[in-house]
């Protein structure tokens, strides 16, 4: 019997693995068994004076977190905080780190990822290409996992910084699926379109909601099919206009 499609699944900022675990459940069930998605937390643990309230959790895809309870399925997590700017990201060595552990325990197919998890999951993919850009990043001198078979990125974008600029160079070559949300006001396309230009072998698909990850039945069914073969002719999940040519 073949092995399922295994795939690390990054979530949002002020999301948790479970928060994401659970706004994806349509989709999660829609798998089957053919595909197996792994929910890790990210290190950072959110403060009050790291949000701008309640508002903002919900629009961020978070609005189950909780900064005030005990219970941690309900504490908003990041992969990294970053300044008013957006060029600084603190902590994210840390999660660097974290990921390495992981990819060390196990192997993953892909990587798939939701806003500032999918600006994650990019930079991750890149670093397993260039693992020698930041040294913490090896063990014993090689990278910790292969390169990813591939890549979703949710509203990414690309993680400001250094580290990120050094990871990715010119480009990075990893097969890419970016799906950007129209109305998505939180991840602009002007944003997505810095970690896009870095995609070298990419696929673009454009939904017509916000900052969410799709998960009506055509998304579903789409998403299935693309992560058990990310390099098939998957039919897009929305129609298009085709433009047929004109009879001579």
């Amino acid at each position: 019997m073949t092995a399922p499609t295994k795939v690390l699944m990054l979530h949002g900022h002020s999301q948790n693995a479970s928060i994401f675990s659970k706004r994806l459940g349509a989709l999660r069930k829609s798998m089957g068994k053919s595909i197996e998605m792994v929910f890790v937390d990210g290190p950072i643990v959110l403060l009050p004076v790291d949000l701008n309230g309640a508002s903002s959790l919900a629009a961020l895809g978070a609005s189950e977190a909780n900064m005030t309870s005990s219970d941690p399925s309900t504490t908003p997590r990041a992969w990294w905080k970053t300044n008013p700017e957006k060029t600084i990201a603190h902590g994210l060595e840390d999660s660097i780190l974290l990921l390495k552990d992981i990819l060390q325990r196990d192997r993953y197919d892909g990587v798939f990822g939701f806003s500032q998890g999918a600006a994650m999951a990019a930079l991750l993919a890149a670093l397993l290409e260039r693992p020698h850009s930041y040294p913490p990043f090896l063990v014993d001198g090689e990278a910790p996992h292969p390169p990813f078979k591939f890549c979703v990125a949710v509203s990414g974008f690309k993680a400001p910084g250094s580290l990120s600029a050094e990871a990715f160079g010119t480009s990075y070559s990893t097969p890419t699926l970016h799906v950007l949300g129209k109305n998505d006001v939180i991840v602009i396309e002007e944003r997505s379109k810095g970690l896009l230009d870095l995609s070298q072998n990419k696929r673009l698909e454009e939904h017509d909601g916000g900052h969410f990850v799709p998960s009506k039945a055509n998304w579903r069914e789409f998403f299935r099919n693309y992560l058990i073969d990310p390099l098939g002719a998957i039919p897009s999940p929305e129609p298009r206009t085709v433009f047929q040519p004109a009879p001579d």
